[in-house]
């Protein structure tokens, strides 16, 4: 696995309570914008602050709309319900020149203590059976440091590590510089790499950018090290889509659903 990789965080703030992007933050397609993923987690971060510590969040919807400047960020979130069930928000993120760039909505549900259900046992991928492996994209478009160069990495022995469905581990650094991220916040980075761990052909043949991620979750993450099962299902029209389940070293946590655009290379 690769070491030393995780001693900066994906944000900072400046003065103006933006969230300026450090390189762990910088995505695959463009050297000047961040990776979905942990914007993502800056969402999460809102909303969570925005409805409390007493109802979980369960469902996370993003839409991507623009590309998201590592310059700067803002993110705000206003509750669109609020019952002794459930909480819903709308969040949003702008650029510092006010430009939209994504908008999301999210899913906020009680939690009680009802000791033992009935559950399914489905079990994590051993994580103590992992191998070294490339990150799973392993062209990019610009020549920086970026999020690839900032999470650690594993796979399942003998599991795939070409083109088509596989099975990564990942451990990532923390979202925003002087805070320890909540359980599903250190979820968002993995959840959105979906369409990078399953490509169906490298990107020097197809790019695959997802126009949005849907996050649901049935249970928090205890573990630093997540994983995702993940497919890509890629059609001529140039829409595709990814699906992912997602594990920390218990059992299964959530799922992840990507739209994908589809471009040849130039």
């Amino acid at each position: 696995m690769i070491s030393d990789v995780l001693g900066q965080a994906y944000f900072h703030q400046n003065t103006q309570g933006e969230f300026v992007g450090n390189d762990p933050a910088r995505g695959p397609w463009s050297a000047d914008h961040c990776h979905a993923g942990p914007v993502s987690g800056l969402i999460v971060r809102a909303a969570e602050t925005e409805v409390g510590p007493d109802k979980m969040l369960t469902r996370l919807t993003v839409n991507l709309l623009r590309p998201l400047p590592l310059a700067g960020l803002r993110v705000a979130a206003e509750t669109t319900r609020h019952t002794k069930t459930l909480a819903t928000t709308r969040v949003t993120v702008h650029d510092p020149d006010d430009t939209l760039c994504a908008t999301a909505t999210t899913m906020h549900v009680a939690r009680r203590d009802l000791g033992s259900v009935p559950n399914v046992d489905l079990p994590a991928p051993r994580l103590e059976d992992v191998v070294d492996g490339p990150f799973p994209i392993g062209e990019m478009r610009h020549d920086l440091p970026g999020f690839a160069h900032h999470s650690e990495i594993g796979y399942p022995a003998g599991g795939n590590q070409g083109a088509g469905p596989k099975i990564v581990w990942m451990r990532t650094p923390t979202l925003v510089d002087g805070e320890d991220p909540s359980p599903i916040q250190a979820l968002c980075p993995l959840a959105d790499c979906g369409n990078g761990i399953s490509w169906n052909a490298p990107t020097t043949e197809m790019g695959f950018m997802n126009t949005d991620l849907t996050i649901q979750v049935h249970r928090e993450p205890t573990s630093d090290w997540l994983a995702s099962d993940s497919i890509s299902h890629w059609q001529p029209s140039g829409i595709g889509m990814s699906q992912s389940v997602l594990f920390d070293t218990q059992g299964p946590v959530g799922t992840a659903l990507q739209t994908l655009v589809l471009f040849p290379p130039n």
